[in-house]
């Protein structure tokens, strides 16, 4: 594999060259350029002919769908699952969740509650209150009674087994700097007789992807996701197994399921780190190859290598003679149209290729980057191989029982290695259908870019393009490490950029469900103006809920006014669905109670819909009103 050869060519680039570039938005795909160019060399008159027929057939087609329109204020639909007891314990707990002192103090508060009344005592106080909004039992056959009414109102579910270990910051820290640092590092870093700054200035590794210890409990500044640190490889395991029996679950429990996974539960985080900084070194070479070729202004995907001009560049860099360099590119078939673009290039880097040699250090005498192979343990090599082994086992038991996976994101210094294995897994898996869903962090500023890349493969490969759109829930470490470490903070500048962003991840997503239907994305958000925004878009472009293309979803026991009222108008919409002990589940429930803080001080407007909803059954004599499904 060339790659191995480029990498001293890469040490030798000057660090701004290489890594200053900035990524830039995606617009139109090849495929509409190639139709914009074919209508241009139509005869003018026949193609307005052609135009305005094609345009009031979409007219037609969109006029006979009926507009979707959903009262988000009609409190007799929203909780129409619910008992009153139910409404007042929503009340109760959101109300708790905006007082700072109980959230601040939620875990102490917690064990002083479990000490003074006892285990028996405290599970029933949190059954009563916070675990029942937020958790749906203990195990698989207590969560079915609450996913099958859900799913009587038109609400499936999203499994997410929520438990995590209780470890000390301290524990944290060293279990994370255990796994993310090799031990061909950890050798260097004991019979290294350099100074620190000597260090520095040779250390080819970027300081993004490398584990510190002031970071290395990344629990710290995140609200809503859950985390896994790793131990050995029989946890990873362990932990995987869980996974299966969540899938088999979900099979058990609701038609067409979700079930979510989290990859730094699969293996050592090392491996994420090092595949991830490959990844992002090997994509900002080609933006140093486009700028050479004048193209550096361009949208991503629009920048198209002249592959003669590119084959100069690499001999120029020295990466390897002529024969070579033809040779590289000949052997992969690629080229042939005589241009190269960011896809053709991701491609060298593929499923033949062993990981290992990806993986590089730096070489102290000659200053240039080798492959890690040698450098690289037995049993570091097998537990990368086991961890892309438990992600086969996972897709392929998810397929087998008619389950979708859904893969978590997670930090931006992992995310690069974990889109590119879940794509991977999308290539083989999403043949048919959509099987595999990849999730999109919209807070990052790179967003947009990954999405429309991602959907332009899928296209081109012809697979199913799956899609989860969230906001993201790292932003205070990922702003905090990236400050104090010393790189670009990837987050976008502010809220209301997070939500443009958003949005024009989602219109893109929407337009290629409506051109080609062969793509699917969940619009996991909260946020009620960007469900009526999709509404809006479904609309325009005459996307039928029907279609089962666009889904939503929410977390249990919140926006409820969101959720029920699009299930019950023929939506496919999710709550993701916790469950587990609760003592082993009270990680999650402390982070649920200060994204509610957050929540309920910003707005009023659940806790009003819900008094607003007892005030109706009080009014209506219907005090008393049970579900009936």
């Amino acid at each position: 594999m060339p790659f191995s050869k480029v990498m001293p060519a890469l040490a030798r680039a000057k660090p701004d060259q290489l890594f200053g570039m900035r990524l830039r938005s995606t617009v139109a795909s090849t495929q509409r350029k190639e139709l914009k160019s074919e209508e241009a060399q139509l005869d003018s008159s026949c193609a307005l002919v052609e135009t305005r027929d094609v345009i009031n057939g979409a007219k037609a087609h969109r006029s006979s769908q009926p507009k979707i329109s959903i009262d988000f204020d009609n409190t007799q639909e929203a909780y129409k699952s619910k008992d009153t007891l139910e409404l007042f314990r929503s009340l109760l707990v959101f109300k708790l969740c905006s007082v700072d002192f109980l959230v601040d103090k939620n875990k102490e508060l917690m064990f002083l509650s479990k000490k003074v009344l006892g285990q028996r005592l405290f599970e029933k106080l949190m059954k009563m209150t916070f675990y029942g909004q937020f958790v749906a039992g203990e195990d698989q056959d207590s969560i079915k009674p609450l996913i099958e009414k859900n799913q009587a109102f038109g609400v499936g579910s999203v499994l997410d087994y929520s438990v995590e270990e209780d470890l000390t910051q301290e524990e944290a820290e060293k279990k994370e700097m255990d796994s993310c640092v090799s031990e061909a590092e950890k050798e260097n870093h004991e019979t290294s007789i350099y100074t620190a700054q000597d260090t520095e200035c040779m250390d080819h590794r970027e300081k993004k992807y490398k584990a510190h210890r002031q970071f290395g409990d990344r629990r710290g500044g995140v609200i809503s996701a859950r985390t896994y640190f790793y131990a050995d490889e029989a946890k990873c395991d362990h932990h995987m197994e869980t996974f299966i029996n969540c899938i088999k679950a979900s099979a058990g429990s609701s038609v067409d399921g979700f079930s979510a996974i989290k990859m730094t539960a699969l293996g050592r985080p090392q491996f994420l780190l090092q595949f991830s900084e490959v990844l992002v070194k090997w994509r900002r070479f080609f933006n140093l190859l486009a700028a050479h070729q004048g193209l550096d202004g361009m949208a991503l995907l629009e920048q198209k290598l002249e592959l003669e001009k590119l084959q100069d560049s690499l001999i120029k860099l020295g990466v390897g003679a002529k024969p070579d360099i033809e040779n590289w590119f000949t052997g992969e078939k690629l080229g042939s149209s005589g241009t190269i673009d960011l896809l053709d290039w991701n491609s060298l880097i593929n499923d033949t290729t062993i990981i290992s040699n990806l993986l590089v250090v730096p070489n102290m005498e000659t200053g240039h980057l080798e492959p890690l192979l040698s450098k690289f343990t037995d049993e570091e090599e097998k537990q990368m191989k086991r961890m892309l082994q438990r992600m086969d086992v996972l897709a392929k038991h998810a397929v087998e029982n008619g389950v979708r996976l859904m893969v978590d994101a997670e930090q931006t210094y992992f995310q690069p290695a974990i889109s590119r294995l879940t794509l991977e897994m999308q290539r083989i898996f999403n043949r048919e259908k959509p099987n595999i869903f990849n999730t999109y962090q919209c807070y990052l500023k790179e967003a947009y870019d990954n999405v429309s890349v991602d959907v332009e493969l899928s296209r081109r490969e012809g697979w199913y393009f799956g899609a989860k759109l969230v906001r993201g829930a790292y932003m205070y470490q990922e702003r905090s490490r990236a400050t104090e470490i010393g790189y670009e903070d990837p987050i976008n500048p502010d809220y209301e950029a997070t939500n443009r962003m958003y949005h024009k991840c989602l219109e893109y997503v929407l337009e290629e469900i409506h051109l080609n239907k062969a793509a699917n994305v969940m619009v996991a958000s909260h946020n009620e103006d960007t469900v009526k925004f999709t509404l809006e878009k479904m609309n325009e472009m005459g996307l039928s809920p029907t279609e089962n293309k666009v889904y939503f979803g929410q977390l249990l026991g919140m926006c409820d006014q969101i959720s029920f009222p699009l299930g019950q108008a023929g939506f496919p919409v999710y709550k993701y669905v916790p469950y587990g002990p609760v003592n082993e589940v009270i990680p999650y429930l402390s982070r649920r109670a200060q994204e509610n803080r957050g929540i309920m001080k910003g707005s009023q407007r659940e806790r009003s819909l819900l008094w607003k909803e007892i005030q109706r059954r009080l009014f209506n004599g219907q005090l008393l009103y049970k579900p009936v499904y």
